[in-house]
């Protein structure tokens, strides 16, 4: 049955009451939290919770309206409204909240239902939410996504590249609503950071509609219009900090400040609500000693995807290219499949291979130019939907430049697949501020992130076939230049056809007896030249390819300890890299071995690629030598 907006401002303004109560409550008995902005963003979510399609029995149903809470600091007021509208009850939300082993944490978290995406991390909701809204687009779903933002966060920078986006893009499904309070931690926005938040989000092609942020009619007829644009809006909602508690309203300190227990009491009084601070404070203590048994949602898709027949490479090629054409033709032999194939691009289609993909699959191409911080972010929410989502990009700015923003895909359990290229030294002239050393030893600080370097074209092609069908991140890091055709101890095409990738599985290329040689990536043919040199010469060493530098398999280091020297050289930081893995492994398994890390130990000059393996010892003859000696 269709409300009346007449029936749903009473329904709300009930709620409203109930909420500010439950959030004074949840904020004092935690002794933590941050109860002005949740009052002042109230009125504008109940509305929201009230009109919008839902259903708190099925959160996750594909065609459902999305609220992206990106000041996920307000989480007492999202959390009490969801209560008051089905998806659980306010004493669970009261009695948990910032209570370890629950759901209710202190910023907003994906695992509850009704969220769809852990934020807190300030400037990330309309990225997310752009994501949200193109996806939907995508999969022929016509629904809404609403982005709720605090005031002072405007002045993040990626927010404007998330604006810029969704106006380029024309998502008039996109709605954004800011709690313009005027206050944050230190003041007020116009002392902090002025700006003109208005005429910004309308020079970027957005509708601005203002209103009063706690007129429920107000905002009902507002959202109304909102929804019928054919341009993306935001509502700038004129709010009061603290609303609804005299002694609270337009003081910054509330922001982050929760009542102390007889100021508590005093606010409900003057709300008019009893207080059940005893009740909750017993309830509270029996959490912490039971903390609920939670079932947290697997939020894995399954991808019905096929892998398709492998290229082969016979000659020289670069990694990129074996990327290129691996994800153009598994968009091609996948189309009008239930899990789109989309592609984003930051101005780099040329040189990451993007290109061909773009041409043929034009309406799953994302050019998002230069903005990598939203295009990170935009791809993992992307990535959530059932949409198999790759961003390409060059390493200092598909890891490096967005590392918190990839690991909050990670938080969010995203499933965004991030193919950087022209990593390490292999960039070569374009120097230092290019040359991305550490794209292992960051990641290995993401729980749960995996990292696969290709060591030529034809390896690359399997990886990005086998990736099709898989769920989670994964970052797949390949240098610029033309690299051989890796062969076996024979002669043959090591990777052919017939080779199959597996996560975690290393590569034996060459046995040998003196010494053990672990190698990851672009360095494996220089590798192999200086071994296969040295075999001629009668001293032969084992060679493995650790495709996959976070992890190792505990026996082949146990076996190569047992046989003398290990080495391990890789076009990255000597720190934090697959050096680092082997050395733990040698560590936790009790091996007794001399470790020997080649690899790169400063910010290197600009040179030719050529020139920086000689400088750093990575051609083969440097190579050679420094395994001879041992």
């Amino acid at each position: 049955m269709i409300k009346r907006p007449n029936e749903i401002a009473t329904i709300v303004s009930a709620q409203a009451a109930q909420a500010r109560a439950a959030i004074l409550q949840m904020t004092t008995l935690a002794g933590s939290g941050h109860p002005g902005g949740s009052m002042s963003s109230l009125d504008l979510l109940l509305c929201l919770y009230n009109t919008i399609d839902h259903d708190p029995q099925n959160p996750d149903k594909p065609d459902r309206d999305r609220i992206v809470i990106s000041h996920g600091h307000i989480s007492p007021a999202v959390y009490s409204s969801l209560a008051l509208n089905g998806y659980f009850t306010i004493e669970e939300a009261i009695s948990q909240y910032r209570i370890y082993g629950t759901r209710f944490e202190g910023h907003v978290e994906r695992d509850l239902p009704g969220i769809e995406w852990s934020t807190g991390n300030l400037g990330q909701g309309l990225s997310a939410g752009a994501g949200f809204a193109i996806a939907n687009r995508i999969k022929g779903i016509d629904s809404y996504t609403y982005v709720m933002m605090g005031d002072g966060e405007q002045q993040k920078g990626q927010i404007s590249e998330a604006r810029r986006f969704a106006a380029k893009y024309k998502l008039n499904k996109l709605i954004a609503i800011i709690d313009y309070n005027q206050l944050q931690i230190c003041g007020t926005i116009h002392e902090v950071m002025p700006q003109n938040m208005r005429k910004n989000w309308e020079s970027d092609g957005w509708q601005v509609l203002e209103v009063s942020g706690h007129d429920i009619m107000q905002i009902l007829k507002t959202l109304d219009t909102a929804r019928k644009a054919d341009q993306p809006t935001l509502i700038l909602a004129h709010t009061v900090m603290g609303r609804g508690v005299s002694f609270m309203e337009n003081k910054a300190q509330y922001h982050g400040a929760p009542l102390k227990r007889e100021q508590c009491e005093a606010a409900l009084a003057e709300l008019g609500q009893p207080s059940e601070l005893d009740k909750y404070a017993a309830l509270r203590e029996a959490v912490r000693q039971n903390p609920p048994q939670l079932e947290l949602p697997d939020f894995a898709p399954k991808y019905e995807l096929k892998a398709g027949k492998a290229i082969l490479y016979t000659s020289a090629s670069d990694c990129r290219s074996g990327w290129g054409n691996a994800i153009s033709d598994l968009a091609k032999i996948n189309k009008g499949s239930a899990n789109p194939i989309v592609v984003v691009d930051c101005d780099l289609s040329g040189s990451v291979k993007t290109a061909d993909f773009a041409h043929n699959n034009p309406e799953h191409f994302l050019q998002v130019g230069i903005m990598e911080h939203h295009a990170a972010v935009m791809g993992g929410a992307i990535s959530t939907t059932g949409i198999q989502c790759f961003w390409a990009d060059f390493g200092v700015f598909g890891i490096d430049e967005v590392y918190n923003m990839q690991r909050l895909n990670l938080i969010n359990k995203a499933n965004l697949k991030t193919i950087i290229t022209h990593v390490g030294i292999d960039v070569g002239a374009d120097g230092k501020t290019h040359q991305c050393v550490d794209y292992i030893s960051l990641v290995r600080n993401i729980f749960g992130y995996r990292v696969i370097c290709p060591a030529d074209a034809n390896q690359t092609d399997r990886i990005i076939r086998w990736l099709i069908d898989k769920p989670g991140n994964y970052l797949v890091a390949m240098g610029r230049s033309k690299l051989p055709i890796i062969q076996g101890g024979k002669g043959e095409i090591f990777f052919d056809e017939n080779y199959v990738f597996e996560y975690g599985k290393a590569d034996t290329l060459r046995e040998g007896k003196k010494a053990t040689v672990f190698v990851c990536g672009t360095p494996l043919g220089r590798v192999l030249s200086a071994v296969d040199e040295l075999a001629a010469e009668g001293y032969t060493m084992q060679v493995i390819n650790v495709s996959c530098p976070l992890e190792i398999e505990a026996d082949l280091v146990a076996k190569a300890a047992k046989r003398g020297t290990i080495f391990t050289v890789e076009d990255h930081s000597i720190q934090g890299g697959l050096g680092t893995t082997i050395a733990e492994a040698i560590v936790s398994g009790g091996y007794k071995a001399k470790l020997v890390k080649i690899g790169v130990d400063t910010f290197p000059r600009s040179a030719e690629s050529e020139e920086l393996y000689m400088a750093y010892g990575m051609d083969s003859q440097s190579l050679k030598k420094r395994f001879r000696e041992g």
